[in-house]
């Protein structure tokens, strides 16, 4: 889980459509001719198309839909100066999505535009802009503060996840304890029924070394019926586990983590092998860069599987090493490759095809 390039949660999407009330007032108490009633209606099917748009979205791409939003505003405003609740949409999304920096000069420039509409159109008085610039920026600074509440929410089932994780770890390595207990025992005492038949048998006492063999029979029969019932639930820690123990050796170097992305379904080939590359790329970064920050990030692009391992050390040309080609190596085998950056940091880039990859 997966932060992650910034996404809406969709559940509530629906309700928040009811401030378009706002939008049809004027419709209702002014006498507008039918034409521009039914225009006014119809800006609004590519408006909620924008707006579905954009819960799809992350930070990257929500330009376009907010972009569109706005335009559709600025076009129906002529017609309809309830137009104010359409540019309400588009502040509370560039207050979600962007820096608080990028919110104000964008909400700035929202609410110069609002001048000009009044301006150009020549509407009455100073009610259109100054009644929508409160608006706008009331609504914009919502938006912060959803996302800032998006992103400790984030923060907090990041951690609960990372808890679990490591209860799950502790678990198995409390089993693999068990299993070396119960192999410890076991064997010491087939090794002395054994060697105690073999001197009774050399005694010629056959009858106690038949009861000797026949308790180690069973001794064995029991050992192995417990090591199935152990190993049965000892399994692979798998990737998340791997992600979560390489994220806390960053942490105990002193680096500052972030982990970002939904981790994928694999099979149990990819997902060993991409724990090895993951583990030697994190291993790099802890023997190697002297950064102070790093983050990981997952995600999907197109039929294809991207892992990014950045820090912000001060990235230097270097000459490819046996850990960066065994990389290489691994990769050739699944059909994936590996990319690096070093504009801003050491920025490592892993694509897998995701046909074949998952269960």
């Amino acid at each position: 889980m997966i932060s992650t390039p910034l996404q809406l949660e969709r559940k509530l999407a629906w309700v928040y459509l009811i401030n378009l009330v706002f939008y049809l007032i004027p419709l209702a108490i002014n006498p507008y001719p039918s034409w521009k009633i039914a225009l006014s209606f119809a800006v609004l099917i590519p408006f909620i198309a924008s707006y579905f748009w954009t819960y799809k979205c992350n930070s990257r791409s929500a330009y376009l839909p907010i972009l569109i939003m706005v335009v559709i505003a600025i076009a129906i405003t002529p017609i309809n100066p309830g137009s104010i609740s359409l540019f309400t949409f588009a502040a509370f999304f560039i207050g979600f999505f962007y820096p608080l920096r990028t919110c104000l000069l964008a909400i700035a420039a929202l609410i110069g535009l609002l001048f000009a509409l009044n301006e150009i159109y020549h509407f009455n008085s100073y009610y259109f802009p100054l009644y929508g610039s409160g608006l706008v920026l009331g609504v914009g600074m919502f938006g912060v503060a959803e996302r800032r509440r998006y992103r400790h929410k984030l923060k907090e089932q990041q951690s609960a996840q990372e808890i679990t994780t490591l209860a799950t770890m502790l678990e198995r390595e409390r089993i693999a304890r068990d299993l070396h207990d119960i192999m410890g025992h076991s064997l010491s005492s087939i090794a002395l029924k054994a060697e105690l038949a073999e001197k009774l048998i050399a005694k010629q006492e056959y009858e106690l070394a038949s009861t000797q063999l026949i308790e180690l029979g069973q001794i064995a029969r029991e050992s192995l019926s417990q090591i199935r019932h152990t190993v049965s639930d000892y399994k692979h820690k798998g990737l998340e586990s791997c992600v979560t123990q390489l994220c806390k050796s960053l942490r105990d170097k002193g680096l500052s983590v972030e982990l970002s992305g939904e981790l994928p379904k694999l099979g149990a080939t990819t997902e060993s092998q991409l724990s090895l590359i993951l583990t030697e790329l994190i291993n790099n970064i802890l023997r190697h860069s002297g950064a102070s920050e790093c983050s990981i990030h997952f995600s999907k692009q197109s039929d294809r599987l991207l892992l990014e391992v950045k820090d912000n050390a001060a990235a230097k040309p270097f000459i490819e090493g046996n850990g960066l080609t065994g990389i290489r190596e691994r990769l050739d085998s699944l059909g994936g490759s590996l990319s690096y950056n070093l504009e801003q940091g050491y920025t490592f880039t892993v694509s897998l095809p995701l046909q074949g990859a998952t269960h």
